[in-house]
């Protein structure tokens, strides 16, 4: 089979269209003909092996460990493994698994759910990381409320899409931060109102907000602080700017240490790969109340200049390959 392969860290350049072999399928596993896979900020960080600290959390420290690429997939079931019951061949899927940016890949059953009825396989495979991520940080770790007022910084990236529009599915009032450009797409998402970064200051507004979700990562914590209410909650999820070891998680783990301490509660986390969550947003998806949003499409064999379009931080929502 086709995947897109890399034997060193470095730049998309690494990155390779190979001929390997079809994974086997194991006792609890899918094997699913992929048909579209999306990307995601996580494949540049595994291409390029920064920060360090991901390779000292297991991904192999001087070259991959798991060397094809990609996370997000949607594709139909091929085969399936002797515990798996909840599957059958035929079956239309999407979900997460290592590997995606091949022909076939062997994902756990227990990390992939039947595909949203109303996508095609290049929408449903740009929901999995990104909407799991902002759907967790909303529910789990910001605690959502009707009628809260949250704000998304980031709202037009791959997370911050979903985020807009899984905050207004809770009742929330939303407000996106984007850049210029970007504004009228972020309001046409449902966000009650738009702030254009270029132009206005959150920070520095008389507005305070009961729950802010942040992926830029390039404020200080203090000014994150400074927009919240007395009791309200930050959740960081991104972080892309600070050194080679730590890159942003810096701001995680001082956000971390600080909470205890602060009344308002400071919180990051780490996506869980679920399918009960990927039927809830099945659902969310098939009523209408949510919709991936794909900026460009891209053959299996142009994965390098999808990755290089999206290190430039100028999509809108999702960049999807076609297998």
């Amino acid at each position: 089979m086709k995947a897109i392969v890399q034997d060193t860290y470095g730049t998309a350049d690494v990155l390779e269209l190979r001929e390997i072999e079809r994974p086997e399928v194991g006792d609890d596993e899918v094997l699913v003909r992929v048909h579209a896979a999306g990307v995601d900020p996580g494949v540049w960080h595994l291409m390029t092996g920064l920060p360090y600290l991901i390779r000292i959390a297991g991904y192999g420290f001087r070259a991959p460990k798991f060397p094809v690429r990609g996370n997000d997939l949607a594709g139909r079931v091929e085969a399936i493994g002797k515990d798996v019951t909840q599957f059958q061949v035929g079956d239309e899927v999407y979900g997460t698994s290592d590997g995606t940016f091949a022909e076939y890949v062997s994902a756990k059953a227990s990390k992939v759910a039947l595909k949203p009825a109303n996508l095609s396989f290049e929408q449903a495979a740009a929901v999995p990381t990104s909407a799991l991520t902002a759907l967790q940080g909303l529910r789990d770790h910001g605690e959502a409320q009707p009628g809260q007022r949250v704000l998304i910084i980031g709202a037009s990236g791959g997370i911050g899409t979903f985020a807009v529009q899984l905050g207004k599915a809770f009742g929330a009032e939303v407000t996106g931060v984007c850049s210029t450009s970007k504004v009228d797409m972020v309001r046409s998402l449902g966000a009650d109102r738009v702030i254009d970064y270029v132009r206005n200051d959150f920070t520095h507004m008389t507005q305070r907000y009961d729950l802010i979700l942040d992926m830029a990562g390039n404020r200080p914590l203090s000014m994150l602080r400074r927009a919240l209410t007395p009791e309200g909650t930050l959740v960081i999820i991104g972080g892309e700017e600070g050194g080679p070891w730590l890159g942003g998680t810096d701001r995680q783990i001082r956000a971390l240490l600080l909470s205890p301490f602060v009344r308002q509660r400071l919180r990051t986390f780490v996506a869980k790969e679920s399918g009960e969550d990927l039927l809830v947003l099945k659902e969310l998806i098939e009523s209408g109340k949510v919709t991936p949003v794909i900026d460009r499409t891209y053959e299996l064999s142009e994965a390098a200049d999808a990755i290089r379009y999206l290190d430039e931080g100028h999509a809108r929502g999702k960049l999807v390959l076609t297998v």
